[in-house]
């Protein structure tokens, strides 16, 4: 029976060179690890080489400090000015809806006649329209809103000013401003709408 059972359970014998072939690296590991131990012995044996290759790793350690900090100042740099703009006209959608409101109060104003017979009416009509119209403007200067009102005889200024028609004048001199259609405004040094006005002309030789 002993027999029997050595036949048909032979002892598995060992491979070899399994164990060995698991142990070894990979042959480009091992070139690659003996090329670094001959550049290691090259440089003890010449210190000089050494120092120049701690040297160069230290400029190029340097130069990407340098490159990174380069780029953390510029985003600095950019996100400071993002922000300063948004923070500076992030009113400017609702001021735009506000000025015609101004306008229609400046406008019904000038409506009401200066001599209003003594009516009572007609001048708490006025006091109390004057007085809303006096918060807003001050409600608007407190967040960097400006009018842009030219006096009469100032230049056209282009860049505040929209021309909307010209007339002759005598006392005007040519591109001057002769009247003021509507006020225009500033946001923080921005132009929100332009002044309409009307500008002089030189007189028609007769």
């Amino acid at each position: 029976m002993a027999e029997r059972d050595e036949q048909q359970n032979p002892a598995e014998e060992p491979i070899e060179g399994a164990a060995g072939e698991q142990g070894e690296a990979p042959l480009e590991e091992q070139d690659e690890a003996h090329l670094e131990e001959q550049g290691e012995a090259h440089l003890e044996e010449h210190p000089e080489a050494l120092l120049e290759d701690l040297r160069a790793k230290a400029d190029e350690n340097w130069n990407h400090y340098l490159r990174a900090h380069a780029e953390m100042e510029n985003l600095r740099q950019r996100y400071e000015k993002e922000l300063d703009k948004a923070r500076k006209y992030a009113l400017e959608k609702f001021a735009n809806e506000l000025l015609p409101v101004i306008d229609s109060l400046e406008m019904g104003l000038a409506s009401i006649p200066a001599d209003d017979g003594g009516s009572d009416v007609a001048a708490k009509t006025r006091e109390g329209m004057e007085l809303t119209l006096k918060q807003l403007q001050s409600a608007l200067e407190k967040f960097g809103i400006e009018p842009v009102e030219p006096a009469i005889g100032d230049p056209l200024d282009p860049e505040r000013h929209q021309a909307m028609s010209t007339q002759e004048s005598s006392e005007v001199a040519p591109n001057g401003v002769t009247a003021v259609m509507q006020k225009g405004y500033l946001l923080n040094d921005r132009l929100l709408r332009p002044a309409m006005v009307m500008v002089a002309k030189a007189p028609a030789e007769s």
